[in-house]
């Protein structure tokens, strides 16, 4: 019988967020996004060596960044079903706003969150799904209007 290279609960790719102060990171993400951590390691020194929270039906990772590896924040695009309500959560969890909620050319509303490891949060939700020929004229309109 053939093994599954990928376990249950996990997809090909999963977010691993590797930066300072992870522990506080999990807290964010279960305060800001109603994550709910599965487990964790910590390291002899009590430091969180990995966590894995569980984000809606996406799983992920976050590791304490050791000190002869340079931090990595991230840029992560989160489905959710109140756009509003999820970015007014994590700016009351300590994430700073890069973008106010907006409704976007490509049929999602959108805003972005700065997380407490540095990493952009897109927090979106689909209103709309447009053929691609009529995203495009979107964007060109809108790339259009910023120049």
């Amino acid at each position: 019988m053939k093994r599954n290279p990928v376990p249950a609960g996990y997809h090909s790719i999963t977010p691993y967020l590797k930066l300072p102060n992870a522990g506080r990171l999990v807290e964010f993400l279960k305060q800001a996004f109603a994550g709910i951590e599965k487990g964790q390691l910590v390291r002899p020194d009590g430091a969180l060596l990995h966590a894995e929270v569980l984000i809606g039906d996406s799983l992920v990772m976050v590791h304490e960044s050791p000190s002869h590896w340079k931090p990595k924040p991230a840029t992560l695009y989160l489905y959710v079903g109140d756009v509003d309500a999820s970015y007014q959560r994590a700016i009351e969890a300590g994430g700073v706003s890069v973008s106010e909620p907006a409704n976007m050319y490509y049929g999602d509303r959108v805003a972005c969150v700065r997380d407490v490891s540095e990493n952009d949060w897109w927090i979106a939700t689909r209103l709309e799904n447009a053929p691609l020929a009529e995203l495009q004229e979107r964007a060109t309109a809108f790339l259009k209007s910023k120049a």
